[in-house]
């Protein structure tokens, strides 16, 4: 199943620490966090990737094509390069289109790292993401849930403190959902998700990922 990966961001919060490079090769130690991430990604699986770009694109554009011959030579590697920032949504359904990608596909962040939950979301019924709960979750909008484990409203950030589930940037699509778009830039986060939360088709379980 084929892996889109968001690396597109401007990177703000970074910018005054790593400006000549993107956010996503950020360098840890003196490897860049992509390289962390793909190697992680391999490990649990994954072989087909499709890289969407804007910011800074020749960069990993760059770093992709040093490593197909080496991290990702057993790998079959695309990208494409946003000609405006389209947002989450907007990157996807631009990539659906582009490509004209079939069936499912997952989706995460090139800068969040995930020790687990790739293999539990793509074998959930699409569409599906993992979701972790933190002790304090008021930095981040939280993922509400029913007792049935549904989703039925996102929160946005919260000056309250205390435990909460929140979207741990890791979804598992169709390509149907992006059938309708109109070309213009959206959120997964606010526009998608909360649609689907909203007519109780979310539902996470395991650890806990799933939402159909």
């Amino acid at each position: 199943m084929r892996l889109l990966v968001l690396a597109g961001g401007f990177g703000t919060r970074l910018q005054s620490v790593v400006a000549e490079v993107p956010k996503a090769l950020a360098p840890v130690g003196d490897v860049p966090f992509l390289h962390l991430q793909i190697e992680h990604w391999i490990a649990q699986g994954v072989r087909s990737f499709v890289f969407l770009l804007h910011h800074q694109a020749d960069l990993i554009i760059r770093f992709l094509k040093r490593e197909q011959d080496a991290l990702l030579k057993d790998c079959d590697v695309q990208w494409l390069v946003e000609p405006t920032p389209m947002d989450t949504g907007g990157a996807v359904a631009y990539a659906v289109e582009q490509l004209n990608l079939p069936g499912d596909f997952l989706v995460t962040n090139a800068d969040t790292w995930l020790g687990t939950g790739m293999r539990e979301v793509r074998q959930a019924k699409a569409p599906a993401m993992v979701v972790v709960e933190l002790s304090d979750a008021s930095r981040y909008g939280q993922v509400q849930l029913d007792d049935q484990d549904h989703v039925t409203a996102f929160q946005e950030k919260s000056r309250s403190q205390g435990a909460g589930w929140i979207n741990a940037g890791l979804c598992h699509l169709t390509a149907a959902l992006f059938k309708d778009w109109n070309h213009r830039p959206f959120s997964l986060e606010r526009i998608s998700f909360s649609r689907l939360g909203h007519s109780r088709r979310l539902e996470c379980g395991g650890n806990r990922c799933g939402l159909h």
